[in-house]
Formats: structure tokens, C-alpha cells, sequence
């Protein structure tokens, strides 16, 4: 059950980078709120699918090749650390390999028709800004379920509490990001505690044959470092920690 918990746990603070990046899509296409329950709807579905196969691809390999937890741990701690280091880093949309590929190659509207993904006009086929969206969210899924994978099997080799952690967790992601939409100003500091958790997690698959950690108390170690970054969070608001690095809010 702590396994069931602890990968959960994860899998479910990890989501909430999904959510932040579900968010500043919505924002920098300006997507109605009445759509993004539908993007969010095949994120969620997309999610589950590309994380079942990945799951299952995971487990094959740590089975045949053990020496590949090393790998799996090696790549969490470096994420964690890239993390941390550029926590305070906002991304750059027109920068996006992606999304600059979509716009060389692919007619893209200016404006949304309804929920219409593309659409036929004067003989040419358009795409709307709300398949742009799904892509992008596609996109993210993967890059996410990368990290996360690996960081659930730190816990268990268990392919079924693997899988199931990962279903409950994202089910819950719709919910989740209408709760925290408005509220990723106010724990701006659970960047960091997600960096540490992957750098936990990945450090925990390095010593797998030297140190053997309790699930329990993975779970302890996982739960205190969300718990403490989002306490420090609001006990450190935004324009206090600005202030702190001599910067006045807004600027």
C-alpha cells in the first residue's frame, strides 16, 4: 500500500507541471475557457495510452536489464538538477521547435471555430489554434511521462501498482488544474520541490543495490519536501522573494 501511496504521490506532484504548461498554452493562444475542458479531456486520454505503452515498455527492460536503473536514475538526477537550476526560467512558446514547425508547414488560423480542429476554405485545408493547442499538450505528455516513469519504478518494479499510480493520478488532472489554475503565483516555490523529489527519486535508483529505502519512508521524504515547499511558498510570497533578490514587484 505505501508503494501504491509513494508512486501516486509522485505521479501526481509531477502533474502539476502539466498543469502550469496546460495553463500558459491556454493563455498565450488565448483558448476559451468552454474549450479547455476538452483539451484538457484528450490530454488526459492521450496521457493515460502513451504512459500505459511506456509502462509497459519500462517494466520489460528493467526485467532483462537491471544495469538500467542506473540510466533511469542518472537521467532523473540531472533532470532534477536542470530543474532546479533553471526553476525561475520561463519558457519561450515562439521558441518551440514544435510549434514553429506547425506554423511553417501547416495553414493556421488566426481564430477559433468553435471546437473545430481544422476546417475547409476556398479549396484549402486551415487548422485551427486549438489543434495547435492538443499537439502542444501531446507534445508535453510525452516529454513529462519521460521523467515520471522512470521516477514511479524508483519505488516499485511492481508493473500493475505502476500502472494503476499512474491511471489515478492523471484522472484527476481536470480537476486539479481548475484548482490550481489561479494559484501558481502562490506556490511558486513547488518548482523547487519537484527538482529535489526527481533528485530523491533518481539518487534512490543510483544506490538501489547499496542502500535499500523503505517505501515508507520514500513516501515521508516525499510528502515533506512538497508539503515544506509549498508552506515556505506561502510563507514567502511571490513579491517578498523578489524583493529579497533586490527587485521591486512588477518589474
Amino acid at each position: 500500500m505505501s508503494e501504491f501511496l509513494t508512486g501516486y504521490l509522485i505521479e501526481k506532484s509531477l502533474s502539476v507541471d502539466n498543469i502550469f504548461v496546460f495553463l500558459m498554452l491556454f493563455t498565450y493562444f488565448a483558448v476559451p475557457v468552454e474549450y479547455q475542458k476538452r483539451v484538457i479531456i484528450l490530454g488526459i486520454v492521450g496521457a493515460i495510452v502513451l504512459r500505459a505503452i511506456m509502462i509497459l515498455l519500462g517494466g520489460l527492460l528493467i526485467a532483462k536489464f537491471h544495469w538500467i536503473l542506473y540510466f533511469f536514475g542518472l537521467f532523473l538526477l540531472v533532470t532534477g538538477v536542470k530543474m532546479l537550476w533553471f526553476a525561475d526560467a520561463t519558457p519561450d512558446l515562439e521558441k518551440n521547435p514544435v510549434l514553429r514547425w506547425m506554423r511553417g508547414h501547416l495553414a493556421i488560423s488566426r481564430d477559433f471555430r468553435g471546437e473545430q480542429f481544422s476546417f475547409m476554405e476556398a479549396g484549402k485545408r486551415w487548422f485551427t489554434p486549438l489543434f495547435v493547442v492538443v499537439i502542444l499538450v501531446a507534445v508535453t505528455d510525452i516529454i513529462f511521462a519521460v521523467d515520471s516513469i522512470p521516477a514511479i519504478y524508483a519505488v516499485t518494479d511492481d508493473p500493475f501498482v505502476v500502472m494503476t499510480a499512474n491511471i489515478f493520478a492523471i484522472l484527476g488532472l481536470r480537476a486539479l488544474y481548475f484548482l490550481l489554475a489561479d494559484m501558481k503565483e502562490r506556490f511558486h516555490l513547488l518548482t523547487y520541490g519537484l527538482a529535489l523529489v526527481l533528485v530523491f527519486v533518481g539518487t534512490k535508483m543510483l544506490l538501489v543495490d547499496v542502500i535499500k529505502v523503505n517505501s515508507l519512508v520514500s513516501l515521508g521524504v516525499v510528502l515533506s519536501i512538497l508539503v515544506t515547499s509549498i508552506v515556505i511558498s506561502l510563507l514567502w510570497p511571490p513579491g517578498d522573494a523578489r524583493k529579497g533578490k533586490g527587485l521591486e514587484p512588477g518589474t
